[in-house]
């Protein structure tokens, strides 16, 4: 698979990273439903034998559980075909089913360690604040995880979420690895601001969500929609239910009929079509089981045409004004 630098200075990322939100599990605020545990060691390790080199996760996915499946795949790699291995700290559980902000010094530092001992490494190779909030709190926070790095406790350092005025404030303090915002079809605002900030400044972009939480990935129908489990997030998400969901659906089937046309899957396209900017790094693939990695590693070697591109940019352009149309087009919180 091809691969590409992380900002300045940084290791070299397949263009696909294997996202491991979903294997949390259903058992928290932002869960994907329940999760089969060896089908998701099943995931990491297949993704790795596919030539995937990176994975992603953070300390919030499933309280923990997250990262602990991380480990356990990785104990059944040999030690030299290990992925990197990055995660999260910003968000905590507050034990009664809410989700906590902090970056705080102590608190950031102790949910490094609670990172380390669950993934059981001696240093994470890209260590991430989640979220800018509380926002008063980032400067503190950036300057713990420079502090961490310089202990060794962790290789490289990013953010994820940030704004631009937000990214300005931290490389006042140290510079910034890598920015992980959210990036699809269905969610473009990174495109004015963000892509050309990191551009200029060096900073290596690691999207996350390519498929739009699995809108993108043509399986999703208003039945399946209907029947998403109390305990997977998107129940909640007005992009899964109507009006939009209606719109998404047509918007689908729109791109199925240009990626027919290239002889690629649904997935190759949506994926390589965050990949064709070249501030982008890697896209982060979400996969539960090693079927849905095994169906979406390929768009790591797609490369998109120009007229492709504008085919794809018709299509959105068209589901632009049908949101707008019923109101729709207000940007959902990811």
């Amino acid at each position: 698979m091809q691969q590409r630098q992380l900002g300045t200075g940084g290791p070299m990322l397949s263009l696909i990273g294997l996202g491991t939100w979903a294997i949390g599990g259903g058992d928290w605020k932002f869960g994907w439903g329940d999760q089969d545990d060896q089908a998701a060691v099943s995931a990491v390790t297949e993704a790795v034998r596919l030539g995937i080199n990176w994975v992603d996760t953070a300390a919030i996915y499933g309280e923990g559980r997250s990262e602990e499946l991380v480990a356990r795949a990785l104990q059944q790699i040999p030690a030299a075909e290990r992925p990197l291995v990055a995660t999260k700290c910003g968000r905590v559980a507050l034990g009664n089913g809410e989700i906590g902000r902090c970056l705080r010094r102590a608190s950031v530092i102790s949910e490094c360690e609670a990172s380390l001992r669950r993934l059981q490494v001696d240093c994470i190779d890209l260590y991430q604040m989640h979220w800018p909030e509380p926002d008063e709190e980032i400067e503190e926070g950036w300057q713990t995880l420079v502090d961490l790095q310089r202990q060794g406790k962790v290789r490289y350092i990013g953010v994820s979420n940030h704004s631009v005025a937000q990214m300005q404030r931290l490389q006042a303090i140290h510079p910034i690895q890598s920015q992980q915002p959210p990036y699809s079809m269905i969610a473009r605002d990174i495109e004015s601001e963000i892509l050309p900030f990191c551009g200029r400044q060096g900073i290596g972009v690691v999207c996350y969500s390519p498929l739009g939480k699995g809108l993108l990935t043509g399986a999703f129908s208003q039945e399946r929609a209907a029947g998403l489990s109390q305990k997977d997030h998107r129940s909640r998400d007005p992009r899964f239910q109507a009006p939009q969901l209606d719109i998404n659906l047509r918007f689908v089937e729109h791109l199925r009929r240009i990626a027919n046309d290239l002889g690629w899957s649904l997935t190759d396209l949506a994926i390589a079509w965050t990949l064709r900017r070249p501030e982008l790094t890697s896209a982060i693939v979400g996969a539960r089981s090693p079927q849905q990695i095994q169906q979406t590693y390929t768009a790591g070697n797609r490369i998109l045409a120009a007229d492709a591109a504008a085919a794809v940019e018709r299509a959105i352009e068209e589901r632009t004004v049908q949101l707008e149309l019923v109101g729709g087009a207000a940007k959902p919180r990811v």
